[in-house]
């Protein structure tokens, strides 16, 4: 079913552009390897810093639990939450992803971004 946008495409001051890293990225929490992907991808927006989004069929499950928080963003659509667990640390609201996304940026369905202040994302 389509899920079309109030955004980007009607709004070219925010471009949004999504592109493969074309490299392995590993994601860790306090050491730990919590995703390993090599289908990455690099989401800009705007004039935002970068953000990766890995598959979450690539993000090791054991390390995540769904919080409550959602939160909108007229380009990209409604987002879900997560915390992050690993080594007895917890890091609440660390990785987010938009679940049903505006067709605009449909790619992102199925992916998950980190905050890279809450965690290491090491690229290549």
């Amino acid at each position: 079913m389509a899920n079309p946008a109030p955004g980007f495409i009607k709004h070219p001051e925010h471009a949004i552009r999504i592109e493969p890293v074309g490299k392995p990225v590993i994601v860790r929490f306090d050491g730990a390897v919590v995703a390993r992907s090599d289908k990455a991808l690099l989401l800009h927006e705007a004039n935002y810093p970068p953000a990766v989004y890995i598959p979450l069929g690539d993000v090791v499950q054991e390390h995540l639990e769904r919080t409550s928080t959602h939160t909108y963003c007229p380009f990209k659509g409604d987002a879900s939450y997560w915390t992050l667990s690993a080594n007895g640390k917890h890091v609440t609201d660390a990785l987010w992803a938009y679940e049903a996304p505006y067709d605009e940026t449909m790619a992102i369905k199925g992916h998950a971004a980190f905050y890279p202040d809450k965690v290491k994302i090491e690229i290549g």
